[in-house]
């Protein structure tokens, strides 16, 4: 009874946290409803005795990937009302497309079924006895699934040259730091002293 009422309790949060992300208006709200479904997404992992997931959930999106989110957010100039004009604008498209995806999903979840010779408790059964939830994740993660776990890895590095090249790319307009030049620099090219008359002052 009490695992049920958790559960309830967990999922309704999350949803209505979801839901709110999507509608708050002020973006920094909108974070600080993404950590709040995190946190109940971590108890709905320990609900499933994935303990070691709802840690990791906790420690690295709220407490590294939230907070940048968050501190992004604050710190970005940007005009969320012109924003919110152009998703108004695109409203009833966004609704249409939506809608098909959540037609096709529905479609596909209700005639699904598990193929055959597919071994469903094998791989959803849990950690078996003797052994933690942590060491078996891991025991999956580095034997069955090793592949698709590099795989992963190597689309996470790609995306991080990507947004580094991106980053570093010559715009016209910018003024980028030169370390070369910066080291190269004597006291007598960068400091200046003058002398400026009385009642005066002095041009820089």
């Amino acid at each position: 009874m009490t695992a049920t009422f958790a559960f309830y309790l967990f999922a309704i949060t999350l949803l209505t946290g979801g839901l709110m992300v999507v509608t708050s208006k002020n973006p920094v709200h909108s974070v600080l409803w993404l950590i709040v479904c995190f946190f109940n997404a971590a108890g709905l992992f320990i609900l499933l005795g994935a303990e070691f997931l709802a840690m990791l959930l906790v420690i690295v999106y709220v407490g590294a990937v939230a907070v940048l989110f968050l501190f992004v957010v604050m710190m970005l100039d940007i005009d969320f009302r012109a924003l919110q004009r152009g998703a108004l604008k695109n409203l009833p498209l966004g609704l249409a497309v939506s809608g098909v995806i959540l037609a096709e999903v529905l479609l596909v979840a209700s005639g699904w079924q598990p193929g055959t010779g597919v071994v469903m408790n094998d791989a959803l059964a849990g950690p078996p006895a003797g052994m933690t939830n942590t060491q078996w994740i891991g025991s999956q993660l580095y034997t069955r699934y090793v592949f698709v776990f590099s795989m992963a890895g190597l689309l996470l590095l790609a995306a991080m040259i990507g947004a580094i090249v991106l980053t570093h790319r010559r715009r016209v307009g910018t003024k980028k730091q030169n370390i070369s030049v910066q080291n190269a620099r004597t006291p007598a090219s960068a400091v200046g002293v003058g002398k400026a008359p009385v009642g005066q002052g002095v041009e820089l």
